[in-house]
C-alpha cells in the first residue's frame, strides 16, 4: 500500500505525526532520556513487525550504522531539548536540518544546490524564523543548544537512503536499539508508579504513532523524494508541534507566528509544485 503512494505524501504523513512529539513529551512527567528510552522499545517492534510483514531484510553496513547513528542522536538531543526549552525553540533549532542537508550533499556527493532549492529553503527558514522570532530569546541556553546540535543530526537521517548500500528501515531499527539502550539508565531510575492515565497514554501515543508508525511512513518517503525536498516538507512539523503545544499545553501563540505559519505553508507547497513542474517540462 505505501509503495503506491506519492513519496511527498508518505513523508508528510510522517510530518504530522512527528509533530506531535513537543505536546506528548510535555504530557510525561519522566526525564527526557527515559521517554527517549521508552518509546524506542515499543517502536523497535513496531518497525520489526513491518519488517517481517513486508519481508523486508535487515541490512547490516556502514551507511546503514551511520544513518542509525544520526537518528539515535537526533532523538536523544531532542527529547532532553524538549524538556529544558520551549517546543517552539526545540523544532526552530532543530529545523536547521536542511540546511546541514545541502552541506552534506555538497561534501560528499559533490552536489550543487539548485537555485530552487536555495530559495526555499532560505524562505522556509525565515518563516519559522518569523514564526518564533518572540520566544527564542526566552529559552534556556543549554535546550537551544540540544535542539541545534539535534538539527544537524537530523540532516543525517534525511540522507540515510542516499548511498548505494543504504538501507533507511534497517537504520531506524538499529537506531532504536541505540535509543533504548542509552536512556535505559534513566528509564530504570524513573518512579514509573507515580505516572497517571494521562501520562501512560501519552507515552504510549509517543511510542506507537510518534515514532514507530511515523519512521515507517518516513522511510517509505524517503525511496522517492530527495532528501532536501523531504526536509522542507517536515516544515509542516515545525508549525504543528507549537500550534498543538499552544492549544492543549497553552504556550501561547502570537500573530507573528501565524504569518510564519503561513509562509511556510505556501514555501513548501511552491516549492513542491515548481518541482513537479520542473519535472513535467523535462
Amino acid at each position: 500500500m505505501l509503495k503506491k503512494m506519492p513519496g511527498t505524501l508518505c513523508t508528510l504523513i510522517a510530518a504530522c505525526l512527528f509533530a506531535l512529539g513537543g505536546l506528548l513529551m510535555k504530557l510525561i512527567p519522566w526525564h527526557g532520556l527515559a521517554i527517549n528510552s521508552f518509546r524506542s522499545a515499543i517502536a523497535f517492534w513496531i518497525i520489526l513487525l513491518f519488517l517481517k510483514r513486508t519481508g523486508h531484510r535487515i541490512v547490516v553496513n556502514r551507511s546503514v550504522m551511520t544513518g542509525a547513528a544520526c537518528m539515535v542522536l537526533t532523538n536523544l538531543l531532542y527529547s532532553m531539548a524538549n524538556k529544558l526549552t520551549t517546543a517552539g525553540n526545540t523544532i526552530i533549532l532543530q529545523f536547521t536540518a536542511p540546511i546541514f542537508v545541502i552541506i552534506y550533499s555538497t561534501i560528499l556527493f559533490k552536489k550543487k544546490p539548485q537555485k530552487l532549492d536555495l530559495a526555499a529553503c532560505a524562505c522556509v527558514f525565515a518563516g519559522v524564523v518569523f514564526f518564533f522570532v518572540d520566544g527564542l530569546s526566552a529559552g534556556n541556553m543549554l535546550g537551544n543548544a540540544l535542539a541545534l546540535m539535534s538539527g544537524m543530526f537530523y540532516g543525517g537521517v534525511f540522507m540515510m537512503n542516499s548511498f548505494d548500500d543504504s538501507d533507511s528501515l534497517s537504520s531506524v531499527l538499529f537506531g532504536l536499539v541505540g535509543g533504548f539502550v542509552t536512556g535505559l539508565p534513566w528509564l530504570l531510575r524513573q518512579d514509573l508508579s507515580q505516572t497517571g492515565a494521562a501520562g501512560w497514554t501519552a507515552a504510549l501515543c509517543l511510542a506507537v504513532f510518534q515514532l514507530g508508525v511515523a519512521y515507517i511512513f518516513f522511510t517509505a518517503g524517503l525511496e522517492t523524494t530527495p532528501p532536501v525536498a523531504a526536509c522542507l516538507i517536515t516544515g509542516v512539523e515545525a508549525i504543528l508541534n507549537p500550534v498543538l503545544v499552544a492549544v492543549f499545553y497553552h504556550e501561547s501563540l502570537t500573530k507573528l507566528s501565524l504569518v510564519g505559519a503561513a509562509i511556510v505553508f505556501i514555501s513548501v507547497m511552491a516549492y513542491n509544485l515548481l518541482m513537479t513542474l520542473k519535472k513535467g517540462s523535462a
